[in-house]
Order: structure tokens, then sequence, then C-alpha cells
């Protein structure tokens, strides 16, 4: 009997909880970046800001998570991409891991102006991704809902100053 397949999607991740509230704060950031990627009229831009929305979202899966366990206790950590250690925390993540640490060369070429960087396909195709990541770490994290505050009131229309009156002075 052949065993079920995985689902496509991930599962919430169980507590407990790294720092929720910085989670919370990286996956806005990352929504606005996308957002931000797609008013961006210039393929090199659009590619480097959308992969800085998905390091965001990546960087929210660390943040909810906590820190993975050190490898070497006893030997100062080197320094690692979100791209290395979130395959560490959310298993998975690793294939939008290694998606996007193959765009990272990419992005710092587009960071630093040169022209042919990206093309229109690129930043789209990339844009489309992150916008899919973004909504699976949302799923994966399943955080608790955001206090909602009242909507802003409406603009008043603001009665014209009354005439002057030439006999005033």
């Amino acid at each position: 009997m052949a065993t079920p397949s995985p689902h496509p999607y991930p599962t919430p991740m169980a507590p407990p909880w790294g720092d929720p509230a910085a989670a919370r704060a990286l996956l806005a950031k990352a929504r606005g970046g996308l957002a931000e990627a797609a008013r961006l009229p210039r393929p090199g831009e659009r590619y480097a800001t959308a992969h800085l929305a998905a390091l965001r979202a990546a960087a929210a899966v660390l943040a909810a998570h906590g820190r993975p366990e050190p490898v070497r206790p006893r030997r100062r950590p080197r320094i690692r991409s979100a791209w290395e250690v979130l395959p560490e925390v959310a298993p998975e993540l690793a294939g939008w891991s290694a998606l996007f640490a193959s765009g990272a060369a990419r992005r710092a070429r587009a960071e630093a102006g040169i022209p042919d960087a990206a093309t229109d396909r690129d930043a789209d195709d990339l844009m489309r991704a992150v916008s899919t990541f973004l909504r699976l770490v949302e799923r994966l994290l399943a955080l608790p809902p955001v206090a909602r505050t009242a909507p802003p009131e409406p603009l008043r229309a603001v009665p014209p100053p009354p005439p002057e009156r030439p006999d005033a002075r």
C-alpha cells in the first residue's frame, strides 16, 4: 500500500515561538517590499526588491522559530545566510531556500546597478515566486491575529472662510 503524499502546503509550526512580534513585522515588510517591487519600472530594481522581500519572509520564519541548535558549539559559528539556516528550521521550505539562494548573486548585480542583471521575465518570475512563498510562510507561521484598529474617520469638507468685509478695518 502506497503511503499518502505529503500535503503540498506546509502545516503551521508548533510553538514555542521565538519572537512573534518580530516575525509579524518582518512579514509586513516583506509584503510591502513585494508591493513596492511591483511599482518599480526597471527589471533589476524589481528583481532586487522582490528578492529582499523573500529574504524578509525567511527572516520571519527564523525569528518565529528562534535560533537553530549550533552544530559545533565549541567553535565560533561562521556567519551563514538565511537561505542556509532556513532548511534547518523549516525543512519543508528547503526547495524555496535553494531557489532564492540561487538568485542571490543576480540580486547583488542588480543592486550594483548592472543593467543586464535581470530581464523583465526574470523579475516577473521572481515576483510570482515570492508572492507564493509569502503565502506559504504566512500559513506556516499561523501567527496570532493582529488587533485591528478602527478605520480612520473620513475626511470632512472644511467650510470656506467667511468673505472679508471691506469696512472691517
